[in-house]
Order: C-alpha cells, then structure tokens, then sequence
C-alpha cells in the first residue's frame, strides 16, 4: 500500500488506540514477574517452575510474530490488529480463572501468542498511512503507549497481588484489552482504509522471500538482532550487579533500572524535535554512544545512584536507535509491510533471547563488569555502521536508500 500521510484528528486517534493496545501488550508481557513467589506459594510449587508462565509467553510471543505478519498483509493490518485485541481478552480472563500452574501457563501462552500482533502490524499500519517523512515521530508517539506499559506492567501486578489478589490483575488486563478492541473495532468500521489487505506477494512464503531477498532488509534486520543482544543482554542483569555490588534490594534496583522507560519517553514525548534536530544519520550515531557511555558508566560507578544517571541516558540512546531502526523497518519491503515488520519483531525478539543466554555465561564466568564492557564498545560501533549506512540516504518509498542527513 502507498503511504498517504493524513496528519487529522482521526489519524491521531487511530495511533493512540494503538499506542494503548502496545501498552496492553507491554503490560502482558512483564505481568508476570513480580508474581512468581505468589504463584509459586498459591499453587505449591517453586519459583523457578512457576517461571514457567512467563517462558511459555515468550515463546508463544516471538513464534506467532512470523504468523501474523501475513495475515496482516493479506487481511488488513487494522482488522487483524482490533481482532487480536479482543483475543486477547479470551487469554487473560482464562489467566484470571486459572485453576492450576499448568492451566495458567497455556492461558499465558495463548495471550502471548494474539498479543504477539499488536505491536508489529501497528507499526507497519503506520507505515502504510503516514508519509516516510513524518513516520519516525509518529512512530514514537506511538512507542510511548508500550514504554508506559513496560514501566508499569510489573508495578501493576505488584499493587493487586499486594491488595486484591493476583487474579485481579489479569482481570484488568482483559477489560483493557476488551475495552482498546471495541474502539479499534469501532474505528475500523469507519474507516475503510483501515481494512485494506493487499494483493502483492499473495503467499506467506512469498512474503517471507520477498522481504529476505531484499539486501537492505537484511542489513535492518541484522542490525535489530546485534542491538537487541547488546542492549537486552546485558540490561537483564543490572539489577543482580547493583544488588550484589551496592548492597540494595531487589525492588530498589529494579525501580533504578526503571529509569530506562524514563529515558525512553525523554525520547517519544520530544521524538519531533530530536528528529527534526539531529536527523536519522546522527540519532543513530549518538543513540549508540550514549548506550555505550551508560554502560560503561555502571562498570565503574562508585554509588547506585550513578546507576539512575546511567539508566536513564540508556533509555534515551536505545530508543533514539530503535526508532530509527523502526522507521527504517516499515520501509525495507513496502509491499509486504506487515511480514517485514514481524520478521523485524521476531529479529529483536530473537536477539534479546539470544544476549541473556550469552550474558549468562559472561555473567558467571568473567563477572557482570566485563559484560557491560563489551556492550559499551559493541553499541557504538553498531551505531555507527547504522549510521554510516544512512549516510548515504534514508529509504525511499521504494524501499532504496537516497540521501540523507
């Protein structure tokens, strides 16, 4: 689909309806954490096999973003993403009524796996509609939603497990989805252009050859994984460092790692002024030293509180690169947007998974300093790669590079 950029009042609410289903699915994604030791008390068993509701949403998640790329494509991205909404709805009231661990960890899996849509068909919704030029700040308008929602996903379920019970938090999850699905539903009907599919590359295979065929596809999605397993791999495990090296609780160094989301919205509220300021070349080129400063400044800082400082400038390097990979992301194959995107998601997905289990070993045999000393060379240099690729040009509508800043 060409994009068509309609800067309206409906426009506007279309991308805040999604930006409150990506914070559905933030939430989802991160509801889980805080209530292991309650689950494990409630259903008798131990913590690390009542982790296995949160495996088993991750692995529904990151294998169902290679589904609904297609179907994105072929049915309508809006329709798609409004019906997966009100699926979601189905899997968290079944977490709410769960009677066993077991029961609750195919509930989990089946919201992992509807909300698994939300995010990446969003994206390549954008794509379709807005023009190339506004597509990064309206893209981190919408990645706001989700950042609020990995934020607060675990300071939620940790109030109801705290005063109403576990149950309740996934009872409001599902009104959320239910109430974000009937708006997307109701906006879809009146607006036909929200429902278009598209004829080109009918297949999924199709899709799938299409968008690993292009060379500047490829490159994106390279680039996603690497930044993914830099970032994520070694962000896992700064609460355990500042627990062992300060000497402060869990929840005190998770509230620090929080600030992450803090310089993630520096970013999003202001994304207009960074872009229109600094240009894609330089948001990727300063987001990746400002991760990697942050990083080395948690290797060596003498006081948890420098942990904050470093927290917050992450979130602002990560998310001013991300979003330009994003942006870049629902260019790389106009024609099968929706598969392109899901191939994106899955990428990062993969990466992520990929850097804990690399950071694991790292963490255990040389220690935590050497980990975020690696990613504190390994993000600028990504950086810069991305950055020396922009130079000579952001994407066109046809998905090759012209010049840019």
């Amino acid at each position: 689909m060409t994009a068509e950029i309609v800067e309206s009042p409906a426009l506007g609410r279309e991308v805040f309806l999604l930006s409150c289903a990506a914070f559905a699915s933030a939430v989802a994604l991160r509801l889980c954490d805080p209530l292991l030791p309650v689950l494990a008390r409630d259903f008798g068993t131990t913590v690390g096999r009542a982790a296995l509701v949160v495996t088993a949403t991750s692995v529904a998640y990151g294998i169902f973003q290679l589904l609904f790329g297609p179907l994105g494509d072929h049915y309508g991205k809006f329709r798609v993403i409004a019906a997966a909404c009100l699926a979601s709805t189905v899997g968290a009231f079944a977490c709410a009524a769960s009677p066993s661990l077991e029961v609750l960890a195919l509930a989990r899996a089946l919201n992992g796996a509807t909300t698994a849509a939300l995010i990446p068909l969003a994206m390549a919704w954008i794509g379709d509609v807005v023009a190339f030029e506004q597509r990064q700040a309206t893209l981190a308008k919408f990645m706001s939603g989700q950042i609020v929602g990995l934020v607060c996903g675990q300071a939620i379920a940790g109030f109801f497990a705290d005063h109403f019970g576990w149950r309740w938090a996934f009872a409001l999850l599902g009104a959320i989805y239910f109430w974000v699905g009937l708006l997307l539903l109701g906006s879809l009907r009146r607006h036909r252009h929200a429902a278009a599919g598209t004829e080109a590359a009918a297949s999924s295979v199709g899709r799938f050859r299409l968008v690993l065929g292009n060379r500047h596809a490829r490159f994106i999605l390279a680039v996603v994984f690497i930044e993914a397993m830099a970032t994520f791999g070694t962000i896992a495990f700064i609460p355990a460092f500042l627990h062992e090296r300060f000497r402060i609780s869990l929840f005190h160094a998770g509230v620090v790692v929080a600030a992450i989301g803090l310089g993630g919205l520096g970013y999003t509220l202001f994304a207009r002024r960074w872009v229109r300021a600094l240009g894609q070349v330089r948001l990727a080129r300063t987001g990746g030293l400002l991760m990697g400063g942050a990083f080395a400044l948690l290797a060596m800082a003498p006081a948890w509180g420098w942990g904050v400082v470093a927290c917050t400038v992450a979130g602002l390097g990560f998310y001013q690169m991300h979003n330009t990979l994003q942006t870049m992301a629902t260019q790389m194959t106009p024609a099968a947007r929706g598969t392109a995107v899901s191939l994106f998601a899955f990428c990062f997905f993969l990466g992520q998974a990929a850097g804990v289990a690399i950071g694991a070993i790292g963490v255990d045999h040389v220690g935590a300093h050497w980990l975020f000393a690696v990613s504190a060379l390994t993000l600028p240099l990504t950086g810069a790669l991305l950055a020396r690729y922009l130079k000579a040009g952001t994407q066109s509508e046809s998905g090759v590079v012209r010049s840019g800043r």
